[in-house]
């Protein structure tokens, strides 16, 4: 039964729903001038989260489906940060004061990469733009294999206290299959001094679904990240798309697990986890029980974003970089993801917003719905519609496929209420596409 349901409803083509609608939606009738309007009528005194994108790596992993870009040299990296300064001084301009800060995640590529002391230049300008609280997040995405003592030393001084560790496999064929030769030893390592420069709030990322993955393989490379104790460990599913993303070619098709397998993995996974005291947070997420995560979740105001799940409620996200998605009050907005046009834009003085998109009343009660369910793995549908001013029976009767899921036993549906059954927690995404009003609605 749990192979038939896993075959039916995990579809890869499904978003992955960190924000509604998807990018697919956004378009060019969104630009520079909406998004200087948009930030101009930002609540003064309401928190901001921001997020920086450095898309440089030294060698690129073939799985990966962000924009990046492989460089020796410091040059290209130099010559960003010059551009990204003056983005943030763009955008901060736009206010009539400095906005507060309770969040901020560098994000890539790898933006460990800048040197420390161009990292703690620009981290000094974000608090001369921005009025950072005094409990703000600053978290930042590291590769091992590149992080040195010095930039520990930076991050500390810089006021970092989360940092996200790529892990995906700890099995030598499977990484040589994607090209991200990373030893355990060199993951430790990076984590022990993470935790010596006073940065205790680790995260590690594993994939399942790669190529050569079996159970077993999944299963220690768990385990070996479980003994470095993570306060949490995010577990994704790969996404074979090379259609979209060309580096994909380079992997062996052959070599990747079919969905049955997949499923099993990702069980597997999810087994050895929890057994270790991870608590299971929505879809693909684990925390430690103390973790910002778990408390978010057991106090249901867990949150989900353009960078998955998250215990910050800032309703608005500032991006700064290449291809950056934007949450602002009036709708979505998304930086030119060229490099070349993205400087081009900011060199001239004016934001380069490329595409975004405008949000309905409507939208936002989706969102919501989507939101709830995804994070809680339910959702009060008729108290979510009577919040936004909206009647629950139309959103309902739209979601053409919540007869089919619940007939499935995937979730159970009273008065509206609907919850997803836990054993079925995997295919969460099909039953929050029920209620994605621009989705194709053929059947599965």
């Amino acid at each position: 039964m749990q192979a038939s349901i896993q075959k039916k409803y995990c579809d890869a083509r499904l978003p992955w729903y960190t924000i509604y609608p998807t990018v697919p939606e956004f378009s060019k009738e969104v630009g520079a001038q909406d998004c200087e309007k948009w930030l101009r009528r930002l609540p003064p005194d309401e928190p901001v989260s921001l997020y920086l994108h450095i898309p440089f790596c030294r060698s690129i992993c073939w799985y990966c489906g962000f924009p990046t870009a492989s460089t020796r040299r410091d040059a290209p990296v130099l010559n960003y940060l010059s551009v990204l300064r003056e983005e943030i001084r763009l955008v901060a301009e736009q206010a009539p004061q400095a906005l507060p800060v309770s969040d901020v995640h560098f994000g890539g590529g790898t933006p460990t990469l800048v040197a420390p002391a161009d990292f703690l230049a620009l981290m000094e300008l974000l608090r001369r733009r921005f009025a950072f609280r005094k409990t703000a997040t600053i978290a930042v995405e590291i590769d091992p294999r590149t992080f040195t003592v010095q930039m520990a030393e930076a991050l500390g001084a810089a006021g970092v206290n989360r940092a996200s560790l790529g892990v995906q496999s700890f099995d030598p064929i499977v990484q040589k299959a994607i090209n991200r030769v990373q030893s355990k030893a060199q993951t430790a390592a990076a984590v022990e001094i993470l935790r010596q420069h006073g940065i205790s709030r680790i995260n590690l990322d594993l994939i399942f679904g790669l190529p050569h993955q079996t159970v077993q393989s999944c299963v220690e490379s768990a385990t070996m990240a479980v003994a470095m104790r993570p306060n949490r460990v995010a577990v994704f599913g790969y996404a074979h798309v090379p259609s979209y993303m060309k580096r994909q070619r380079l992997i062996d098709e052959a070599a990747l697990p079919d969905s049955a397998a997949r499923a099993d993995q990702a069980a597997a996974v999810a087994d050895t986890l929890v057994a270790a005291g991870y608590l299971q947070i929505g879809l693909d997420h684990f925390a430690l029980p103390d973790d910002q995560l778990a408390l978010a979740q057991k106090a249901s105001r867990l949150r989900r974003n353009s960078l998955g799940y998250s215990a910050d409620t800032c309703k608005t996200l500032i991006g700064f970089g290449t291809s950056a998605i934007g949450r602002l009050g009036d709708g979505y907005v998304q930086n030119d993801v060229a490099t070349g046009s993205y400087s081009g834009h900011i060199r001239a003085g004016r934001l380069a917003t490329s595409k975004g998109y405008r949000l309905t009343d409507e939208d936002r009660v989706r969102a919501a719905i989507i939101e709830r369910l995804m994070c809680d793995l339910e959702a009060d549908v008729p108290a979510i519609c009577t919040n936004h001013g909206f009647h629950a029976v139309p959103f309902l009767d739209s979601a053409e496929r919540l007869a089919m899921l619940a007939e499935d036993g995937i979730i159970d549906i009273e008065k509206g209420f609907i919850r997803v059954r836990q054993e079925h927690r995997f295919v969460i995404r099909a039953v929050a596409a029920a209620f994605d009003a621009y989705l194709n609605r053929s059947p599965y």
